[in-house]
């Protein structure tokens, strides 16, 4: 589903993502950690192209993201592939219903009768269907994040990028939103995923990368990540980690 080749991306002389060779296969969770500074959320936001590369190939679902396309072609692209923010960026002048509900209508052309109903269903689906008419405002952190993942399930995309999703939440807020994430992975869906949440890779990944100054140094199953890490740098990691 999606594949790194070669993938090399510079900050003027100073290397951020360096080498990347790597793929996520349909269905398959991915979970990319490492220290602050590693090249994790750079790395997740060349997939929808949010952050240019210098060298290599992207492959989204057989698409070369970083070909020269039209912006209309980049848009289509970025409507098959669901992108959850660390902030939950929804529009706070609209309600609950009408951010999940707002591309499907405006991207897809789909009837507001229609949208209305998946926009209901994906809300009953994140704990959600009873704040439809509310604004963001007037939700907490998490719930605010649930319907950033509502939103972008409803352009039915085939796989989900999330981006440190938890990271600005109060720790109570975290579980909700995990769960859902949860619930996303069990129903198969294609997903790569940058946390500091180390139970939830250690339960629900099929895949854990380490990176670090811009390497992914390390691929393994969960169980021999944490069990027998390889490189010396994820040695420390999870030994700090422990640490704490």
């Amino acid at each position: 589903m999606i594949e790194f080749i070669g993938i090399n991306k510079f900050y003027g002389s100073l290397p951020a993502l360096v080498d990347i060779n790597a793929e996520v296969k349909k269905g398959e969770v991915v979970v990319v950690c490492g220290p602050s500074g590693s090249g994790k959320s750079t790395l997740i936001r060349t997939v929808n192209r949010l952050e240019e590369i210098q060298s290599g190939v992207l492959r989204f679902d057989g698409q070369n993201v970083h070909a020269k396309i039209s912006s209309l072609a980049m848009n289509h692209l970025r409507s098959r592939i669901g992108f959850v923010f660390q902030s939950f960026n929804l529009f706070p002048h609209l309600s609950v219903l009408d951010n999940v509900m707002l591309s499907p209508v405006k991207v897809n052309g789909i009837k507001r009768s229609k949208a209305r109903e998946i926009a209901l269903q994906l809300l009953d689906r994140v704990g959600l269907s009873s704040k439809a008419q509310n604004y963001p405002a007037q939700l907490s952190g998490g719930q605010q994040q649930r319907v950033a993942i509502a939103r972008a399930l409803a352009m039915e995309p085939p796989a989900m990028l999330f981006d440190e999703p938890t990271s600005a939440l109060d720790p109570e807020m975290v579980g909700e939103v995990l769960a859902v994430m949860r619930g996303l992975a069990r129903d198969g869906m294609t997903m790569m995923c940058v946390t500091h949440e180390m139970n939830f890779a250690r339960d629900v990944a099929d895949r854990v990368w380490f990176m670090d100054a811009g390497r992914l140094l390390e691929s393994a199953s969960p169980s021999a990540f944490f069990g027998s890490p390889q490189h010396p740098r994820a040695q420390r990691f999870l030994s700090d980690l422990r640490a704490r």
